[in-house]
């Protein structure tokens, strides 16, 4: 049995006529700039994109380099990483900070021109020698070289810490607008397995820019109050399946509508006209 159940109940959806704040995460965002015809099925009417796999084992580093930052946290010292990288850095102590590490709650901020509370929840948070806040976030793979923040994947990753280097700022908070990337590669020329993975740690540095955002809230609202359906998306996976799915049943249909419909009319045995 299948974990996927649309549509969602109707308290999550976007409705236009609600005075309350419509809470939208960080991935409802990337989702708009992905395809809005599926965020619209998603926030206006329940339909979700299929999940995808959760992918445990990263969210196991993700847990480990946690606990490992938090140990020199509560020491308050730099991490060896940031050493090794010359980074004048420490992790960050402060009273929020399980909150805005949490997934549904998060750094959040109310944007009055749509009303949307929007929210994300960060790996985590350093702090440089001008008391600047530093967005971190951990990633896991396992790939031949060097890793480098070039290919399509990528650039989703660099709106993720854009957007959580804008909500701190729209909090008052002064932020670096250098970012880090703690990237963990796992290491696949060892002899044997071991009951262990080994890894190559990279701290890749990003510099963002958060101009992009509020424009591209402004749009996704008004694509939400919307009562029409955007187009379908041709660089969207799921548009496309959608497409050609539903495609192949009209003609199914019609073919058998067609057939039926022959059943029915009367043949005329040995007469031309």
């Amino acid at each position: 049995m299948g974990y996927y159940n649309p549509p969602k109940p109707a308290k999550y959806n976007f409705d236009p006529k609600s005075k309350e704040p419509y809470r939208m995460s960080r991935s409802g965002l990337e989702l708009f700039v992905r395809c809005p015809r599926c965020f619209y099925l998603d926030k206006r009417l329940g339909i979700a994109p299929p999940p995808t796999p959760s992918f445990t084992l990263n969210s196991a580093v993700d847990t480990l380099l946690k606990k490992e930052f938090d140990i020199h946290r509560a020491k308050g010292e730099t991490h060896p990483l940031l050493a090794k990288y010359s980074v004048n850095a420490r992790p960050v102590t402060h009273e929020k900070l399980n909150e805005w590490r949490e997934v549904f709650k998060g750094i959040k901020f109310l944007h009055k021109p749509t009303n949307i509370e929007f929210y994300g929840g960060i790996d985590d948070l350093w702090i440089n020698d001008k008391d600047e806040f530093i967005v971190v976030d951990y990633k896991a793979t396992s790939k031949e070289g060097k890793i480098d923040m070039e290919d399509q994947w990528k650039a989703s990753y660099k709106r993720q810490l854009e957007i959580y280097q804008w909500l701190f700022r729209q909090n008052g908070f002064n932020v670096s607008k250098t970012g880090y990337f703690v990237y963990c590669n796992a290491l696949k020329d060892r002899k044997a397995f071991d009951a262990k993975l080994e890894f190559d740690i990279e701290l890749i540095p990003y510099n963002g820019d958060d101009k992009w955002i509020e424009p591209k809230l402004i749009e996704a609202h008004k694509c939400l109050k919307s009562d029409l359906i955007p187009d379908r998306n041709e660089n969207c996976d799921y548009c496309k399946y959608r497409f050609q799915s539903q495609k192949i049943e009209i003609d199914k249909k019609d073919l058998e509508t067609k057939l039926e419909s022959d059943k029915k009319e009367p043949h005329l045995e040995g007469k031309l006209f």
